[in-house]
């Protein structure tokens, strides 16, 4: 599916940004992806939209999502990719911990993205990296080969939507992608 094309650059960056500041201005990657994947999630299921419209990879330690690994990446300077903008909203402390550089601009953030970041957040803050990484290893995960795209369907059925309502969102998903 050419789903990338949903993908919310602004709304991403501040949606870390949101999730920084909320966690003390600091976090590791694994946490920052999990939160993302179940704000998305929740997001996806009751308002029919994620919040980053990320493709999520079906990694080892759970759901990564693509693109959002990708500016990291290009902060870290592990990419081909670079943009000095992007070290303007955060930078590593080490390889693995980011550090938010200025506030989330909310102008870029829903109220009802912020409710499901804030939720998303409330259930993994106090998580260790273990807890995290089982938490994300549910049906989504578990239908998809490694290294691949989870299905926006799975992640659907994941959060117990029925199959009616998967297959609505799949069909809305497509045609606003169509139309990027």
């Amino acid at each position: 599916m050419g789903l990338s094309s949903l993908f919310r650059t602004e709304a991403t960056l501040n949606a870390v940004l949101y999730i920084l500041q909320k966690l003390g201005g600091k976090s590791d990657m694994h946490k920052i992806f999990k939160i993302l994947y179940f704000a998305d999630q929740s997001h996806l299921s009751k308002y029919g939209r994620s919040i980053t419209g990320d493709v999520y990879i079906a990694m080892q330690y759970g759901p990564v999502p693509s693109k959002t690994d990708d500016i990291f990446k290009a902060v870290r300077g592990d990419s081909y990719f670079h943009d000095a903008e992007l070290n303007t909203y955060f930078h590593f402390v080490n390889k693995y911990i980011v550090k938010g550089i200025k506030e989330a601009d909310l102008d870029y953030l829903s109220e009802s993205d912020t409710e499901c970041l804030d939720e998303a957040i409330a259930k993994c803050k106090d998580k260790s990296f273990d807890e995290l990484t089982k938490m994300s290893h549910g049906l989504a995960w578990e239908n998809t080969r490694r290294d691949r795209s989870i299905s926006f369907k799975d992640i659907l059925r994941e959060e117990g939507d029925s199959e009616d309502y998967v297959n609505y969102i799949a069909e809305k998903l497509m045609l606003e992608s169509s139309y990027k």
